[in-house]
């Protein structure tokens, strides 16, 4: 099985052909955001990070910048800074451009550039080349082992563990037997069944480090004394039928399919096995996907009971629908309706082919609902305070 994509120079594939343009700090975004803005055909994020955080959180948002860059679907990089922040726009761009060097790569200082005008027109015309330089590229026929999948739920109901995720979860092991790879996440609604991920592992080591990785997330909740009951399950989710984290959990753990777990990696950690692969994400969708695109991922599938239109800059998001009634009411937010499942009129097997053949034709370029309407969502997980 083939889809058509991108062969990088260092032999990794993409299945989108971007220009990203990042603000390292969130004094950066309005820039970013008019480099964007005036350079059709290029994309861009936007945050609230970048200054004014401990070291690890420094890392950690870097790591997550130099992944966005690093990603195969991205072509050439853009990277915006401000001048004084604690992120610099200078050792982002430099750490891109070591792990990539085929990729063109520019970087911005506003303060440098005479201010906010000057930068935007200086930041436009490096995207501008490299959006001329990226449309002269073509697809080419690339094995389906060589994709990387994550998953993620969102929004979910009673019909999200009967429906999308089990068809999810086949759509992922039709994949992993292909020799690609899939990624399951959401380390807070993996408490209560961190039995069964662990119980696939193909050692002792990934199943221990599994458990640990889910205790410590549950534990760190309860250090602080807080009930993650209507954080999570959110009200939409108990609203939706949902009564408690490990139900949610219960039916969150099928979109990882069946298959066994090779690995253990922390948040936006490089995607490195084949095969499937459990990254420590929340469970917050935005910094999920976020994190999972930082890592490597191609696509990502997303289902959701009650509707969620998110989607991110570089990663095509496919959105599967638990329920048919919720698929008709967002029908402009919806790749694919699974409620047929919970309506009788197919099997969880029938629905999982059919994720996983529309996720072929996204990575070959059709494009995604989220990806029609522009979604450029993106949200860094913070591990302490702001200073």
């Amino acid at each position: 099985m083939e889809f058509m994509g991108y062969r990088r120079p260092d032999g990794t594939v993409g299945i989108r052909n971007h220009v990203l343009v990042i603000p390292t700090v969130v004094c950066a975004n309005q820039v970013a955001r008019g480099i964007s803005q005036a350079v059709k055909g290029s994309v861009w994020v936007e945050h609230q990070h970048g200054c004014s955080q401990l070291a690890p959180d420094a890392a950690q948002t870097a790591r997550v910048f130099v992944g966005h860059g690093t990603n195969p679907n991205v072509y050439g990089v853009v990277v915006v800074g401000l001048g004084c922040e604690v992120v610099r726009a200078q050792d982002v761009a430099a750490e891109i451009k070591k792990q990539c060097p085929y990729k063109p790569v520019h970087c911005v200082i506003i303060q440098e550039a005479g201010g906010s005008y000057k930068a935007i027109a200086e930041g436009s015309i490096e995207a501008h080349q490299m959006v001329e330089q990226a449309s002269a590229l073509s697809r080419e026929p690339i094995d389906i082992s060589e994709l990387i999948l994550g998953t993620e739920c969102g929004g979910s109901d009673a019909c999200s563990g009967l429906s999308a995720n089990p068809a999810l979860g086949a759509a992922s092991d039709l994949l992993v037997d292909a020799g690609g790879t899939s990624i399951i996440s959401e380390t807070p609604e993996l408490i209560g069944a961190e039995h069964i991920l662990a119980g696939r592992a193909v050692s002792q080591d990934v199943a221990n480090r599994c458990i640990a990785t889910i205790k410590a997330f549950e534990d760190n909740a309860n250090a602080i004394g807080v009930d993650m009951r209507g954080g999570n399950p959110t009200p939409g989710n108990i609203e939706g039928g949902l009564s408690s984290i490990e139900e949610k959990s219960l039916g969150c753990v099928y979109k990882g399919g069946t298959r066994p777990l090779v690995d253990v990696i922390g948040y936006a950690e490089k995607i490195m096995k084949k095969g499937l692969v459990y990254m420590d994400t929340p469970g917050n969708d935005i910094e999920q996907l976020t994190g999972m695109a930082a890592g490597g991922c191609h696509i990502c599938i997303f289902t959701t009971g009650r509707g969620t239109p998110t989607g991110s800059a570089i990663v095509p998001t496919m959105k599967v629908a638990s329920n048919t009634a919720m698929y008709n009411n967002m029908a402009g937010n919806m790749d694919i309706n699974a409620g047929t499942i919970v309506d009788g009129d197919e099997s969880i097997e029938q629905v999982g082919r059919r994720i996983f053949e529309e996720m072929i034709r996204v990575a070959s370029g059709k494009r995604t609902k989220a990806e029609i309407l522009g979604h450029n969502d993106f949200g860094i997980q913070r591990i302490g305070p702001t200073l």
